[in-house]
């Protein structure tokens, strides 16, 4: 019988095969599993890899692009260019089946930076009473600035937004500041440093450069009220 080859670029589709089986590797070392049932997952990637229900979402074992399968009677036989095998002796086939997901338009998570620069230009009275926003991505010849507002005095203020916030974050926002402090119609400009959570080491450079530090509660930001008790 000829054999079927089903080349990794060529794939359309996700396929998943729950079946009895066992598995060799030969490469640059080996590996066996025993005879048992489980999920076996054909990726439009051309990935293949061998899963039990156990271990969340890493495989017992698995071949990455670029690679080939060859389907031959109770035999999958997956080789890459390197001349490594996974060899897998199939049993019993319990479930074959094919899936179009789809585009994948990405992971969306929740409090990125982007998130928190529009929840605090819309809120940035957070920062101060009376404070207004100038500009979101305030632009300047290095790079936009986060927001650029004006204090209760009427003063500019930089502001630069992280999740975490750390020395890298410190020192760009220095750059910005010695950039815009050059411009006669913005200065003097002091800074804000803000982020969900701020390192001490970051912390104490902000504040021995003059720049203030502002801790962000994602959730207060978005009106969701606190789950704590509180007596009033």
């Amino acid at each position: 019988m000829l054999d079927i080859v089903i080349v990794a670029r060529t794939l359309c589709r996700v396929r998943l095969v729950i079946a009895r089986c066992k598995v060799d590797y030969v490469g640059r070392l080996t590996a066996h599993l025993p005879m048992a049932q489980r999920l076996l997952l054909v990726k439009a990637d051309g990935s293949v890899s061998v899963h039990s229900d156990d271990r969340a979402y890493k495989p017992l074992n698995w071949m990455s692009p670029p690679c080939w399968l060859i389907e031959d009677p109770g035999v999958w036989t997956v080789q890459n260019k390197a001349g490594e095998k996974l060899v897998i002796s199939l049993e019993e086939v319990l479930h074959d089946s094919k899936h179009e997901l789809g585009p994948e338009p990405g992971l969306v998570k929740d409090g990125v930076e982007a998130h928190l620069q529009q929840l605090l230009a819309e809120h940035v009275t957070t920062l101060g009473d009376g404070w207004s926003l100038v500009r979101r991505e305030f632009p300047t010849a290095i790079g936009p600035v986060d927001l650029m507002c004006r204090d209760s005095d009427g003063s500019s203020v930089a502001v630069e937004i992280k999740r975490r916030g750390e020395i890298d974050g410190v020192e760009q926002l220095t750059r910005y500041l010695e950039l815009l402090n050059r411009d006669p119609l913005l200065s003097p400009v002091t800074g804000v440093f803000a982020a969900q959570q701020i390192k001490p080491q970051a912390r104490t450079l902000a504040e021995d450069r003059g720049i203030r530090c502002v801790t962000l509660d994602y959730d207060q930001l978005r009106g969701i009220e606190p789950d704590e008790f509180r007596l009033f």
